[in-house]
């Protein structure tokens, strides 16, 4: 729940990114919410790549932006660079 603080606090000095608990489109839209400019997805990928390789890993991909381009659709939001706070309530 910091994330905000810390956005804050560096400004345009730095990027903050999310690594961590990111699973889904929504989680990605959470964190750019809350003021990251971007997020790493570690687990759902590798899981895609134990699973089915190479074409796992992009199955992976191509869901995670599918539920981001969803989930903005559902806020009106039609740009990453348009998402503020405002979506999460």
């Amino acid at each position: 729940q910091v994330l905000p603080e810390i956005a804050a606090e560096v400004g345009d000095k730095i990027e903050v990114w999310v690594d961590g608990g990111i699973r889904s489109g929504q989680s990605v839209l959470k964190a750019l919410a809350l003021g990251a400019k971007g997020a790493m997805i570690g687990r759902p990928w590798m899981y895609g790549l134990g699973a089915y390789g190479e074409d796992g890993v992009t199955k992976c991909l191509e869901i995670v932006h599918k539920e981001l381009d969803l989930t903005m659709a559902f806020c009106g939001k039609t740009s990453v660079r348009d998402v503020d706070c405002s979506v999460l309530y």
